[in-house]
Protein backbone atom coordinates (compact mmCIF):
# COMPACT_ATOMS: atom_id res chain seq x y z
CA UNK A 1 0.00 0.00 0.00
CA UNK A 2 1.35 3.12 -1.01
CA UNK A 3 1.55 5.79 1.82
CA UNK A 4 -0.81 8.68 1.76
CA UNK A 5 -0.16 11.93 3.17
CA UNK A 6 -1.94 12.76 6.37
CA UNK A 7 -1.72 15.13 9.01
CA UNK A 8 -3.02 13.86 12.59
CA UNK A 9 -3.97 16.60 15.15
CA UNK A 10 -3.69 16.11 18.53
CA UNK A 11 -6.07 18.93 20.34
CA UNK A 12 -7.03 19.16 23.69
CA UNK A 13 -6.15 21.21 27.37
CA UNK A 14 -2.61 20.67 28.94
CA UNK A 15 -1.97 17.88 30.71
CA UNK A 16 -4.93 15.77 28.53
CA UNK A 17 -2.65 13.47 26.95
CA UNK A 18 -1.73 14.63 23.76
CA UNK A 19 2.02 13.93 24.01
CA UNK A 20 1.75 10.89 25.71
CA UNK A 21 -0.51 9.02 22.69
CA UNK A 22 1.87 11.36 19.92
CA UNK A 23 5.09 9.70 20.82
CA UNK A 24 3.99 6.00 20.75
CA UNK A 25 1.51 6.47 17.22
CA UNK A 26 4.67 7.69 15.82
CA UNK A 27 6.89 5.10 17.04
CA UNK A 28 3.82 2.35 16.13
CA UNK A 29 3.77 4.09 12.45
CA UNK A 30 7.01 3.79 11.79
CA UNK A 31 7.30 0.15 12.75
CA UNK A 32 4.82 -0.05 9.69
CA UNK A 33 7.59 1.37 7.44
CA UNK A 34 5.67 4.94 7.09
CA UNK A 35 7.40 8.14 6.74
CA UNK A 36 6.80 10.06 9.95
CA UNK A 37 7.63 13.32 11.32
CA UNK A 38 6.14 14.54 15.00
CA UNK A 39 5.34 18.38 15.98
CA UNK A 40 4.75 19.11 19.34
CA UNK A 41 4.19 22.67 20.76
CA UNK A 42 7.55 22.39 22.40
CA UNK A 43 9.44 21.61 19.90
CA UNK A 44 7.95 23.89 17.81
CA UNK A 45 8.12 27.08 20.36
CA UNK A 46 12.53 25.54 20.48
CA UNK A 47 12.85 26.55 16.85
CA UNK A 48 10.22 27.54 14.37
CA UNK A 49 8.44 29.74 16.46
CA UNK A 50 10.23 30.93 19.45
CA UNK A 51 9.75 34.82 18.99
CA UNK A 52 6.32 34.23 19.74
CA UNK A 53 4.41 34.59 22.95
CA UNK A 54 0.84 33.25 24.39
CA UNK A 55 -1.61 36.21 23.40
CA UNK A 56 -4.61 34.81 20.90
CA UNK A 57 -2.53 36.41 18.09
CA UNK A 58 0.60 34.76 18.90
CA UNK A 59 -1.19 31.41 19.31
CA UNK A 60 -3.12 31.49 15.90
CA UNK A 61 0.51 32.29 14.62
CA UNK A 62 2.11 29.57 16.21
CA UNK A 63 -0.45 27.44 14.69
CA UNK A 64 -0.27 28.87 11.65
CA UNK A 65 3.41 28.44 10.30
CA UNK A 66 3.03 24.65 12.43
CA UNK A 67 -0.31 24.20 9.21
CA UNK A 68 2.23 25.56 6.38
CA UNK A 69 4.83 22.74 7.78
CA UNK A 70 2.06 19.91 8.51
CA UNK A 71 0.94 20.64 4.70
CA UNK A 72 4.37 20.45 3.25
CA UNK A 73 4.79 17.19 4.56
CA UNK A 74 1.29 15.86 3.87
CA UNK A 75 1.79 16.64 0.67
CA UNK A 76 5.00 14.56 -0.07
CA UNK A 77 3.32 11.68 1.78
CA UNK A 78 4.35 12.14 5.04
CA UNK A 79 2.10 11.34 8.11
CA UNK A 80 2.42 15.06 10.37
CA UNK A 81 1.78 13.91 13.76
CA UNK A 82 0.60 17.62 15.50
CA UNK A 83 0.17 17.68 19.26
CA UNK A 84 -1.08 21.28 19.74
CA UNK A 85 -3.68 22.49 22.54
CA UNK A 86 -5.44 24.44 19.25
CA UNK A 87 -8.14 25.83 21.53
CA UNK A 88 -10.44 27.45 18.55
CA UNK A 89 -12.68 25.54 16.37
CA UNK A 90 -12.50 28.08 13.46
CA UNK A 91 -8.33 27.56 13.90
CA UNK A 92 -8.90 23.93 13.29
CA UNK A 93 -11.00 24.03 10.32
CA UNK A 94 -9.16 26.34 8.84
CA UNK A 95 -5.79 24.09 9.19
CA UNK A 96 -8.03 21.16 8.24
CA UNK A 97 -8.96 22.95 5.22
CA UNK A 98 -5.37 24.00 4.31
CA UNK A 99 -4.26 20.45 4.88
CA UNK A 100 -6.79 18.42 3.30
CA UNK A 101 -5.72 15.08 4.76
CA UNK A 102 -6.76 15.67 8.43
CA UNK A 103 -8.01 13.45 11.38
CA UNK A 104 -8.65 15.19 14.29
CA UNK A 105 -8.13 13.48 18.12
CA UNK A 106 -9.50 15.02 20.83
CA UNK A 107 -8.17 14.51 24.19
CA UNK A 108 -10.04 15.01 27.54
CA UNK A 109 -9.82 14.49 31.25
CA UNK A 110 -11.77 16.23 33.67
CA UNK A 111 -10.47 19.79 35.04
CA UNK A 112 -9.44 18.28 38.45
CA UNK A 113 -7.57 15.35 36.96
CA UNK A 114 -5.80 17.83 34.46
CA UNK A 115 -4.74 19.57 37.99
CA UNK A 116 -3.33 16.68 39.84
CA UNK A 117 -1.43 15.73 36.57
CA UNK A 118 0.37 19.66 36.52
CA UNK A 119 3.81 19.09 38.21
CA UNK A 120 4.32 22.80 37.08
CA UNK A 121 1.62 23.90 38.96
CA UNK A 122 0.41 25.80 36.35
CA UNK A 123 -3.45 25.34 36.43
CA UNK A 124 -3.23 26.48 40.34
CA UNK A 125 -1.17 29.91 39.14
CA UNK A 126 -3.99 30.46 36.58
CA UNK A 127 -6.48 29.85 38.94
CA UNK A 128 -5.10 32.25 40.99
CA UNK A 129 -5.08 34.63 38.72
CA UNK A 130 -1.47 34.60 37.89
CA UNK A 131 -1.17 33.59 34.51
CA UNK A 132 -3.04 34.88 31.91
CA UNK A 133 -4.70 33.61 28.88
CA UNK A 134 -4.57 30.28 30.26
CA UNK A 135 -6.41 28.00 28.19
CA UNK A 136 -9.30 26.45 30.00
CA UNK A 137 -9.39 28.88 33.00
CA UNK A 138 -9.10 32.18 31.85
CA UNK A 139 -8.94 31.64 28.22
CA UNK A 140 -11.65 29.47 26.42
CA UNK A 141 -11.25 25.64 25.33
CA UNK A 142 -13.55 25.33 22.23
CA UNK A 143 -14.28 21.21 22.54
CA UNK A 144 -13.94 19.69 18.89
CA UNK A 145 -18.12 19.13 17.59
CA UNK A 146 -17.47 16.11 15.49
CA UNK A 147 -13.62 14.48 16.48
CA UNK A 148 -12.36 11.54 13.99
CA UNK A 149 -11.30 9.78 17.60
CA UNK A 150 -12.50 10.82 21.30
CA UNK A 151 -10.21 9.95 24.23
CA UNK A 152 -10.56 10.19 27.77
CA UNK A 153 -7.19 9.92 29.29
CA UNK A 154 -8.75 10.08 32.69
CA UNK A 155 -10.43 6.44 32.02
CA UNK A 156 -8.42 4.78 29.27
CA UNK A 157 -4.91 3.68 29.32
CA UNK A 158 -2.45 4.76 26.60
CA UNK A 159 -2.43 1.19 24.80
CA UNK A 160 -6.45 1.47 24.75
CA UNK A 161 -6.43 5.16 22.96
CA UNK A 162 -3.69 3.82 20.80
CA UNK A 163 -5.94 0.89 19.54
CA UNK A 164 -8.79 3.62 18.84
CA UNK A 165 -6.31 5.85 17.01
CA UNK A 166 -4.91 3.19 14.49
CA UNK A 167 -8.20 1.36 14.04
CA UNK A 168 -9.51 5.00 13.07
CA UNK A 169 -6.69 5.75 11.04
CA UNK A 170 -6.61 2.09 9.47
CA UNK A 171 -10.82 2.48 8.21
CA UNK A 172 -9.33 5.76 6.92
CA UNK A 173 -6.72 4.28 4.34
CA UNK A 174 -4.14 6.32 6.12
CA UNK A 175 -2.56 3.32 7.94
CA UNK A 176 -2.18 -0.30 6.67
CA UNK A 177 -2.78 -3.09 9.14
CA UNK A 178 -0.21 -4.23 11.37
CA UNK A 179 1.24 -7.74 10.96
CA UNK A 180 0.60 -10.53 13.23
CA UNK A 181 3.47 -10.90 14.74
CA UNK A 182 3.88 -7.00 15.51
CA UNK A 183 0.11 -6.36 17.13
CA UNK A 184 -1.07 -7.62 20.12
CA UNK A 185 -1.91 -11.21 20.91
CA UNK A 186 -5.30 -12.63 20.41
CA UNK A 187 -5.20 -12.41 24.23
CA UNK A 188 -4.57 -8.95 24.90
CA UNK A 189 -7.00 -8.08 21.71
CA UNK A 190 -9.87 -9.65 24.03
CA UNK A 191 -8.82 -7.58 27.05
CA UNK A 192 -8.58 -4.39 25.46
CA UNK A 193 -11.42 -4.78 23.27
CA UNK A 194 -13.80 -6.06 27.22
CA UNK A 195 -12.70 -2.54 28.65
CA UNK A 196 -13.47 -0.83 25.59
CA UNK A 197 -16.82 -2.57 25.66
CA UNK A 198 -16.73 -1.56 29.47
CA UNK A 199 -16.27 2.18 28.42
CA UNK A 200 -18.93 2.11 25.85
CA UNK A 201 -16.57 2.49 22.92
CA UNK A 202 -17.59 -1.15 21.09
Amino acid sequence: MEQKGVTIWFTGMSGAGKTALAVPLEKELRSRGLKVERLDGDIVRQSLTRDLGFSKEDRDKNIERVTFVAKLLTRNGVAAICSFISPYRAVRAKVAEEVGNFVEIYCYAPLEVLIERDVKGLYEKALAGEIENFTGISDPYEVPENPDVTIDSSTETVEESLVKILRRLEELGYVPPAEKDEAYTEDEEAEIEARLAALGYL
